[in-house]
């Protein structure tokens, strides 16, 4: 409950509660006056008495009780003691002045009564609700982070709090939890609260909307109902923003973490299937090499032992592919960091792709014959020969192919280029993942998805990037920037 609405309920006191205090006062008025007749004490003394019987009472009762008291304890001093006695002589100026003391005392002890009241019950208030906080944030740590946070925080802050509802809105879930009741037309206050991205209170139904920030941003926002001060619905808003969040990231680091294991998975799987094709493989292409050599084969056959011996080979490929990109994902493969001649390494990954690159004109641009990378030259053939056969794949029939190196800055640029479907920009990352395959190219060639995560993953292994750059009009590029030797020239 508000302080100011405590205290006004404290200043409205019954008439009997009020005439109960008055009476006490009275009794111990009349026992002090009777007294101080009998003993013959003289006015200053039982003036002083019926003081502290004034003061006794502002501090215990109230200003206007001891205003009561204070008027009986002056007719009692003019009828009982001040002379002539047995008769009130109220025009007499020192019942003036004792009347005037009493009430000054009465309202000054008063005050300071109410005001000593007041602090008390502040203290005692903002105890209770440190407390209150305090226990929220410790039971905002032990919440199910497997379950949505949104009914657990409505419940613990009901409770905690003693609310007659609560509603949260999470932004991450577009959920509106409540707990208590609410109105139909209300169930929607906290999330209306996040639209018009505004704090307010109702003081007429006793509801606090906050909004719910981390640092500068919304996540939601929350309604509470309830005898809570504004400091205190301040502090709650913070904290549920902060365990809200916390469950968010967690959830976030959940799904990481199931998408590495994962990939794990798949890798181990995909690595142990690369190590057992290998020998039924070296079988099947030695059985291959024999029909060759049996002789007496007609042209069909000679044909058919032709495509078994090519597609042997790009099995062979794709095995060696899966295993050096499981090396390289467990950081097992290590990698040389021999000095390469850069035309040497295209020549070689264009031997390796000539079955591929028979439908498309192929032109290389070196500007420096003596142009050198370091690195390891098993892997970086793999990535060109890789670009290469993308390359292949992806272009338009009887395009051109252009290979070019030269040398930037500190590094070799190598690019291909080709002309086929754009790629969309939001696919020129995510290709570049294991497995990922752009659905604009699912329908035009067959692939796995693997060729490009191992071209990156050799370009990391060397210090070095690749990305991709496309459009409709200027085709499609493929960059990979490596190390250089020692025999390039400076620019």
């Amino acid at each position: 409950m508000r302080i100011s609405e405590i205290l006004a309920e404290r200043s409205h006191v019954s008439r009997l509660q009020f005439l109960g205090e008055c009476l006490i006062g009275c009794w111990v008025i009349a026992l002090l006056t009777f007294s101080g007749y009998v003993l013959h004490f003289n006015p200053a003394p039982v003036g002083f008495l019926f003081l502290l019987v004034v003061v006794c009472e502002a501090i215990l009762c109230g200003f206007w009780q001891a205003s009561v008291i204070s008027l009986l304890a002056c007719c009692c001093l003019d009828y009982f003691f001040y002379p002539p006695i047995f008769h009130f002589t109220v025009a007499d100026p020192q019942d003036w002045v004792a009347l005037g003391a009493f009430e000054i005392s009465a309202l000054l002890v008063s005050r300071l009564s109410s005001r000593e009241r007041l602090t008390s019950y502040e203290v005692k208030l903002q105890r209770t609700a440190m407390e209150q906080l305090y226990e929220l944030s410790r039971s905002t740590l032990l919440i199910n982070l497997h379950q949505p946070p949104g009914p657990q925080l409505t419940h613990l802050i009901q409770r905690i709090f003693s609310a007659e509802a609560v509603a949260i809105f999470n932004v991450s879930l577009g959920a509106c939890d409540v707990a208590g009741v609410w109105k139909e037309d209300e169930r929607d206050l906290a999330k209306d609260c996040y639209l018009a991205q505004a704090d307010d209170e109702d003081r007429a139904t006793r509801t606090s909307r906050r909004l719910l920030r981390v640092g500068a941003e919304s996540i939601g926002a929350i309604a509470i109902r309830g005898e809570l001060g504004p400091l205190v619905v301040n502090a709650l808003a913070s904290l549920t923003a902060v365990a809200l969040d916390r469950c968010v990231s967690f959830e976030k680091e959940s799904q990481i973490e199931a998408a590495h294991q994962s990939e794990r998975l798949r890798a181990a799987v995909l690595d142990s299937l690369a190590h057992a094709v290998k020998t039924p493989l070296t079988a099947i292409q030695a059985a291959n090499m024999g029909l060759g050599e049996v002789g007496k084969l007609n042209r069909t056959q000679h044909e058919l032992v032709a495509l078994i011996d090519e597609e042997s080979r790009k099995l062979s490929q794709l095995s060696n592919r899966l295993l050096q990109t499981a090396k390289l994902e467990a950081e097992e493969l290590s990698v040389a960091k021999d000095e390469i001649v850069v035309e040497e390494l295209v020549a070689t990954a264009l031997a390796e792709q000539r079955g591929r690159m028979s439908g498309h004109p192929v032109e290389v641009s070196v500007t420096d014959p003596s142009l050198t990378v370091r690195g390891d030259r098993d892997l970086l053939s793999m990535a060109l020969a890789q670009y290469l056969d993308n390359a292949a794949k992806y272009s338009f029939v009887g395009t051109t192919v252009k290979i070019a190196a030269r040398e930037s800055h500190s590094e070799v640029l190598i690019s291909v280029h080709n002309f086929g479907p754009a790629i969309p920009i939001t696919d020129r990352e995510k290709i570049f993942q294991r497995f990922y395959r752009g659905e604009g190219t699912v329908h035009v060639a067959a692939g796995t998805g693997i060729g490009l995560s191992t071209v990156k993953m050799a370009a990391e292994a060397h210090s070095g990037h690749a990305w991709v750059i496309s459009s409709p009009n200027e085709g499609t590029t493929f960059f990979l920037s490596l190390p250089q030797g020692g025999g390039g020239n400076s620019e």
